[in-house]
């Protein structure tokens, strides 16, 4: 007898998501599973789509989103991630997550840019789990509990010293209590205020929650410019004293004096992983994008205005434009523009590269759905990274693309199932074509979706189309870490 497939995508490149070379061949699909790949031609299917050469490939896992709020929101906000290709997103990152800890009033920066203030309403992971469960998302959705988050929880707003050891226990049974629930890990963003005076001492008190439950730790360090290495060997020593893995976010050498140190930075990183477990995250961009409030301005880094509550109308304004038609200091117009976010142009395109190519590296966007203006990085990284570097400048090989988007990640977050095409792996799939595949978002015009993405599929079923957009298939789920 044949074998019945819902779907059979026939005459495609398969890119599987190892790292090994593509080969040509056929996939089916019955439910959310892959069923079969290989040659299919005695298989039918309710559906068949002809690739026609085009390339097949797990669906790109974002390693590092702040989509918190966007996954509670229905099918079309998560456009910009499906339009790229994006089939699971991890959320949480940089200390700040929706959950557990609920604020009745507007949270400080950084916490306002990810999500809106009326959505801080979640008291615990499980609150969060559910209405995910109630009202899924468009795509798959991991979970990190943030540290910034916990802190606000259990000092109030007097954040500005080290937690006191009751503080610390009570921000650590707070975590043990999310990671039951299904959390995956912990994230801190060290570099922002609400954190900044957490000593290494309080976050590894915190962080030994995660050790029971094999959970991961996800930072996004103290400092990337001029004290990154202390900052990484800050990170390592944590993940050591706990016993857990950990992840580096953004990785990246900040400002003009810092440039070209990503030699540095990553001989130490593969340092520290011949002794530990480490990872680290990349988006495809030389500019980064934060809270205008996190850095002081300088006339040497170009920066955009990405949202301001009492000016929203300068949103995609340069800051040294704006400064200069209120007649004031650039420190004085970002005091004006705040609460506000903006794009930071500090970072050099050797050192993007450079970290990018590395065979450690994932790929993960950091874009801001809640901006006015978002980086561009929100709509058009993963096309980015397989056109721009992969295709046209010649970085990397597509299988290796695909590898740091796909199976790299799923291996590093535990995401069983996910990230490669295998038969009985879970039909997140992307059908591209590799010849024009290619990021349209701009610094001008970042909401642009990316070309040459045909199809994606979440659990077997069509969550974009090129032809029609976004679909409101409600696939994704909510995944669990399982610890290798």
């Amino acid at each position: 007898m044949a074998l019945r497939c819902d779907l059979i995508i026939r005459d495609a490149m398969l890119i599987d998501g190892t790292g090994g070379p593509a080969r040509r061949g056929d996939l089916g699909v019955s439910g959310d599973r892959i069923a079969a790949v290989g040659d299919l031609s005695g298989a039918v299917a309710d559906r068949e789509v002809m690739a026609g050469g085009r390339a097949v490939a797990p669906g790109f896992i974002d390693a590092h989103t702040h989509d918190d709020q966007a996954v509670l929101c229905g099918p079309q906000c998560m456009a910009c991630k499906t339009s790229q290709g994006v089939t699971t997103v991890v959320v949480g990152n940089c200390g700040i997550s929706l959950s557990p800890v609920p604020m009745a009033e507007r949270p400080p920066a950084p916490l306002d840019q990810v999500c809106a203030p009326e959505w801080w309403i979640f008291d615990s992971f499980g609150a969060y789990a559910e209405r995910l469960r109630r009202e899924p998302a468009a795509v798959n959705t991991l979970a990190l509990i943030g540290h910034m988050s916990l802190r606000l929880g259990a000092m109030g707003r007097d954040l500005d010293r080290p937690a006191t050891d009751r503080e610390a226990e009570a921000m650590r049974r707070k975590l043990a209590e999310a990671l039951a629930e299904g959390a995956a890990g912990l994230s801190t963003g060290l570099f922002y205020a609400p954190s900044r005076h957490a000593p290494t001492e309080e976050v590894i008190a915190v962080a030994e929650a995660l050790r029971a439950h094999r959970g991961l730790y996800v930072t996004h360090m103290r400092n990337e410019a001029e004290g990154v290495l202390d900052s990484i060997e800050e990170t390592l020593s944590i993940g050591a004293a706990a016993g857990v893995p950990v992840a580096i976010s953004h990785h990246k050498c900040a400002m003009p004096e810092n440039h070209g140190r990503s030699r540095e930075t990553l001989a130490a990183i593969e340092a520290g992983a011949r002794r530990q477990a480490v990872a680290f995250d990349v988006y495809p961009y030389a500019a980064a994008s934060t809270s205008l409030a996190a850095r002081k301005p300088r006339a040497d880094v170009p920066v955009r205005i990405a949202a301001s509550l009492p000016h929203p109308e300068m949103a995609g304004r340069m800051l040294d434009e704006v400064a200069a038609g209120w007649g004031v200091s650039l420190e004085a117009a970002v005091e004006r523009l705040l609460p506000a976010s903006g794009i930071f142009h500090n970072m050099a395109e050797e050192d993007v590269q450079r970290i990018m190519a590395h065979p450690m590296a994932m790929i993960g966007s950091d874009g801001g759905p809640l901006a006015e203006h978002p980086h561009p990085r929100l709509w058009g990284t993963f096309p980015r990274v397989l056109g721009h570097y992969g295709r046209d400048l010649g970085l990397f090989q597509v299988e290796a693309a695909i590898h740091k988007m796909t199976g790299r990640p799923a291996a590093v977050f535990g995401l069983e199932g996910r990230g490669v095409l295998a038969p009985g792996a879970f039909a997140d799939l992307v059908l591209f074509d590799p010849a024009t595949i290619a990021d349209r978002a701009t610094f001008a015009e970042p909401r642009q979706p990316a070309a040459g993405i045909a199809e994606v599929w979440v659990n077997g079923r069509t969550a974009y189309a090129e032809a029609g957009g976004a679909t409101e298939a409600r696939s994704g789920r909510l995944l669990q870490r399982v610890a290798a």
